[in-house]
């Protein structure tokens, strides 16, 4: 390493173990992307700011002319010096690596928040909570970028690093789930079926970009959106395991569809669960005729399987029904926590850590809630700092059922 890697702060590190998985959220770009972080609970390594493996980069830019430092505290000129030499990187594994060690790096050091995180599939994002970008993506995207799109990435980057801090840190919210149940949850067989293209092709949803990136138009484009009926099979299979488990009540209703802020016409069916100690947080399935599950958790959160649908997102009925899953078990466990406000842009925030250890989430933002709804959820969460409390386990007897399930 030596002194050629001493362009950024403090000493140049590795990276440790991958995240456990991620979600990718709508509205994502080539060149920027937002995710929600899972990982495993024990997890307590120490960002690194400062990731180590440049020093051929810096050779490289030595070699055109240009001294690597000066472009290590400008990303503008950084970026017209990628866009300018990008013939000459990627065909170099070892430069590409390092080219993208060093623009993560600039990018790490434009707030004091920012930091490296490593994913599952082994990808290295860099930003903070409000912002990421996977950096391994962004020598591709830079090649294929035209002008608007770098000039976009650049506005987008720089008003990151401009905006205020959003208030002092807040501890970390780390609801601790009881794990506690009598009989583990089954999901429902789901059904099989083929779904072909308009060529008569097999479509293998899950697995139909690999490492590359989804091609343009199969953003919002949904095909085949059928293939998430499965979901309604798993939500209501959801509803009867935590009525037979915990002590709750259930009420099947479709004006409980606003705990979700969601329209009617959209709704097939409704149930709320309320756990009868107050201190845990309540559930509300909605059943979509998209058709997919929204569910709201807690008093602020909204949680849609799937997330998009569209193609580029590639989602499965299966890997819904894993974060569904999660999601619920997780809520019933204790291992759910939510704030509210947050930070002088008065956002709110969840923390969610699964009920079997494997790994947790989190999230922050603004909440589409009326000023009323806003304040009774900000007095009700004074009496959960930490997270809502455990559902109690169901003591003989029957829990209470308000009317009648809708048709399947």
């Amino acid at each position: 390493m030596g002194e050629i890697e001493d362009l950024f702060g403090g000493p140049a590190s590795g990276l440790s173990a991958p995240l456990s998985n991620k979600a990718v959220l709508k509205g994502q770009t080539a060149l920027s992307r937002r995710s929600a972080q899972y990982r495993p609970a024990a997890e307590d390594a120490a960002p690194v700011k400062h990731l180590a493996g440049y020093a051929p980069f810096v050779a490289f830019c030595a070699s055109r002319g240009v001294p690597a430092g000066q472009l290590a505290s400008d990303v503008s000129a950084l970026l017209a010096f990628l866009r300018t030499n990008i013939d000459g990187i990627p065909g170099d594994p070892g430069l590409n690596e390092a080219a993208t060690i060093f623009v993560g790096n600039v990018i790490a050091a434009m707030r004091p928040e920012a930091h490296w995180t490593v994913m599952a599939d082994g990808s290295r994002e860099v930003g903070d909570r409000d912002m990421m970008i996977t950096v391994d993506r962004l020598m591709d995207g830079l090649g294929e970028a035209d002008d608007g799109m770098v000039a976009g990435l650049l506005t987008h980057l720089t008003e990151w690093a401009a905006d205020e801090p959003d208030g002092p840190a807040l501890p970390e919210l780390r609801p601790v789930p009881s794990g506690q149940f009598r009989e583990p949850f089954v999901r429902p067989e789901l059904p099989s079926r083929d779904y072909r293209n308009a060529d008569g092709e097999a479509i293998g949803y899950g697995n139909r970009w690999g490492a590359d990136s989804p091609p343009e138009d199969s953003y919002s484009v949904e095909t085949h959106r059928e293939r998430f009926e499965g979901l309604h099979t798993v939500a209501r299979a959801l509803v009867e395991y935590l009525e037979s488990e915990y002590d709750v009540d259930v009420s099947w209703d479709p004006a409980h569809a606003a705990d979700a802020a969601m329209n009617i016409a959209e709704v097939i069916d409704v149930a709320r669960l309320t756990p009868r100690d107050p201190l845990a947080a309540p559930l509300t399935f909605v059943v979509t005729c998209s058709p997919g599950v929204v569910l709201h958790a807690g008093a602020l959160h909204n949680f849609a399987f799937p997330i998009c649908g569209c193609d580029a997102c590639d989602e499965t009925a299966e890997s819904e029904a894993s974060r569904m899953e999660e999601l619920v078990l997780g809520v019933a466990a204790g291992g759910y926590g939510e704030r509210y406000p947050v930070g002088r842009k008065r956002w709110a925030e969840y923390a969610l850590f699964a009920a079997d250890g494997s790994g947790n989430r989190s999230g922050r933002g603004p909440v589409g809630a009326t000023p009323a709804q806003l304040a009774a959820a900000e007095e009700r969460l004074q009496a959960v700092p930490d997270g809502w409390r455990p559902w109690s386990l169901r003591r003989g007897g029957t829990s209470t059922r308000v009317s009648a399930p809708g048709p399947a």
